[in-house]
């Protein structure tokens, strides 16, 4: 890239992605951001390690809801987050695509990228600890040195990274629930070390309950920077065995011309097909597995982290590869709505987190730690239908959805007109 690129006039910044949208990328990022709220709100709603362990709900969890935990283990848990990576990567490609059209350079993904890693630090520490957009950020800046390589060494370069990661999820937590309570003197000091974790996460997660209960933000945010701050390091770390060669094979998947018709249509579904059956198929005896042995505090995390690696990422390949299809032909108005939240997912995702507070906290409508599983399905069906009744009518006024065109003030440092 020539520094002349790089070096953009005025008239020649202006946002890339403002026409000509490609429709079954918003389709999928629609259903992605609606999926992850079905998957986060236990953990907007609960303590944090509810999300994966049931017994720290702070209200009874039936057995019915224990199923539930496993429907959701199967259909949805890291599959959305999975497809928002997914899509991520391929956004990043068509980002630089239209950029470079533009006679503009790399350095203004960066500052993109940038931008939303500080984003993403604000939702991190002053609205909710379940961000991934910081985690985005960064991995987006480490797939920026990939985006050269062809489409097939950026497929293989993901899925190795990503079965590398399977494999070291597998190896460090996958046999944790062997030693869990463990009374042979080999694993005693270990079964020890684990149980104290167990009791530190728990009591932290009760510590939080007492201060959003209590509706003391200044002490949460406080508790978050002190206590919670450190994780952002570990998370990098761990996370980029995942999030990172996601991206990849998701830019490969765009090379490839997976969104927008150039895989042949009965190829793509069968394979769609095949993928999701054989990564459900698979997930469900590790539910089962988890199920059966109580749902266990580190029978879920091996779970959850370690053995249905694998078989979801065959799920999420699957599941774009279906919705690729579906979404290059939009149609009715609920897929319309779809798409219009697609559009505005960074809105949705943000604002989301947002209302959480205003519904959970104790300053606002004070409902942590009140609602069991099933009612928390209800706040999600229900954050579903105001996704789907203000994004298209906002987008037919509205050039971009607000925290969309906020990021591309701040990505061209220019203020740029909203409405149509």
């Amino acid at each position: 890239m020539t520094e002349q690129a790089d070096q953009a006039t005025p008239e020649q910044v202006r946002p890339t992605g403002g026409t000509n949208r490609i429709a079954s990328l918003d389709f999928i990022r629609g259903l992605a951001v609606m999926g992850i709220l079905a998957a986060n709100i236990v953990a907007f709603g609960q303590p944090m390690t509810a999300y994966m362990y049931p017994d720290a709900f702070t209200v009874p969890h039936s057995a019915a809801e224990d199923w539930m935990w496993v429907v959701q283990f199967v259909l949805i848990d890291s599959k959305m987050r999975g497809l928002f990576t997914l899509l991520f990567g391929a956004g990043m490609v068509l980002f630089l695509e239209r950029a470079t059209a533009r006679g503009q350079g790399r350095w203004l993904q960066v500052r993109r990228l940038f931008w939303l890693g500080m984003i993403g630090l604000v939702h991190f520490f002053f609205i909710w600890r379940g961000d991934i957009l910081f985690l985005y950020a960064c991995a987006g800046l480490a797939a920026l040195l990939f985006v050269g390589l062809s489409r097939r060494k950026l497929l293989v370069l993901g899925l190795i990274g990503y079965f590398g990661g399977a494999l070291f999820y597998t190896g460090i937590l996958g046999f944790l629930p062997m030693m869990e309570g463990s009374q042979e003197a080999a694993f005693a000091e270990m079964a020890e070390d684990l149980e104290s974790e167990k009791q530190t996460d728990l009591a932290d997660g009760r510590y939080e309950t007492q201060l959003i209960g209590d509706g003391d933000y200044g002490a949460w945010v406080n508790h978050n920077i002190s206590e919670h701050g450190p994780e952002i390091g570990f998370v990098l770390m761990l996370f980029w065995f995942e999030t990172l060669p996601l991206m990849l094979v998701g830019m490969a998947a765009y090379r490839y011309g997976l969104f927008d018709g150039g895989v042949e249509q009965g190829r793509q579904r069968k394979w769609g097909w095949a993928l999701w059956i054989v990564g459900t198929a698979l997930t469900i005896p590790v539910a089962l597995w988890a199920k059966d042995g109580g749902l266990t505090y580190y029978g879920t995390l091996a779970a959850m982290s370690a053995w249905s690696m694998v078989p979801r990422l065959f799920a999420i390949l699957g599941l774009l590869a279906l919705l690729a299809l579906w979404g290059q032909h939009v149609a009715g108005p609920l897929a319309q709505r779809v798409s219009a939240a697609g559009r505005a997912a960074f809105t949705n995702y943000l604002g989301t987190s947002v209302l959480m507070m205003l519904v959970f906290h104790g300053w606002a409508g004070g409902l942590f730690g009140e609602l069991g599983r099933t009612e928390l399905y209800l706040v999600t069906l229900a954050t579903w239908a105001i996704m789907l009744l203000w994004s298209k009518p906002w987008l037919e006024r509205f050039r971009f959805g607000p925290l969309e065109w906020l990021w591309r003030c701040l990505t061209y440092w220019r203020l740029f007109p909203l409405r149509r």
